[in-house]
């Protein structure tokens, strides 16, 4: 049995969820966002409560169970808080700056990396050595993460690189004489 899947959905105040067939639209002050469960599942929506059930005992229909409350979850809070991520840049000379829809990193290349940033996520740098991504599809501000880390990776040695803001970085140590 999955635990959960047995767990309800609970809908804050300002946040509506329609059902029609198996696909769920969440409504809520951040937008609007959707799901589209497998034929494995089944969706109901009592006043405020999300619940999701399975259709029959197979392996596919447990797996998609969970995996289809943890979506409807996640669209819930997408709508009401959103999904944020954080990034810190480490290294002399190593900056970003924000000049209209582009992020600018200056990261050690011979040039300054630009990168586009896509529709769906709002990108801030409240420090040149931090970054913020933000939006209400965890998808995708994860993907944007890993794309803007994915540049410059932080390095054992000196730390150097992007790095997440809670993200460890296991030291090597140098050479020796």
């Amino acid at each position: 049995m999955s635990r959960i899947g047995k767990k309800p959905v609970e809908m804050p105040a300002g946040v509506s969820a329609t059902v029609s067939g198996q696909s769920i639209e969440v409504k809520g002050p951040n937008g609007t966002r959707g799901f589209k469960a497998t034929d494995d599942v089944d969706i109901k929506v009592d006043g405020n409560i999300i619940t999701v059930t399975p259709r029959g005992n197979s392996k596919r229909a447990r797996q998609q169970w969970g995996m289809s409350r943890t979506q409807i979850a996640n669209l819930v809070q997408g709508v009401t808080g959103g999904f944020k991520k954080e990034l810190e840049i480490n290294g002399i000379g190593y900056r970003a700056a924000l000049q209209g829809n582009i992020l600018k990193l200056s990261l050690g290349f011979s040039h300054d990396v630009e990168f586009p940033i896509p529709e769906g996520v709002k990108i801030t740098v409240p420090k040149n050595t931090e970054i913020v991504v933000e939006g209400n599809d965890q998808q995708l501000v994860g993907q944007v993460a890993a794309n803007i880390r994915e540049w410059r990776k932080p390095e054992p040695y000196k730390g150097k690189g992007i790095k997440y803001k809670d993200e460890f970085i296991f030291r090597k140590e140098g050479k020796k004489k």
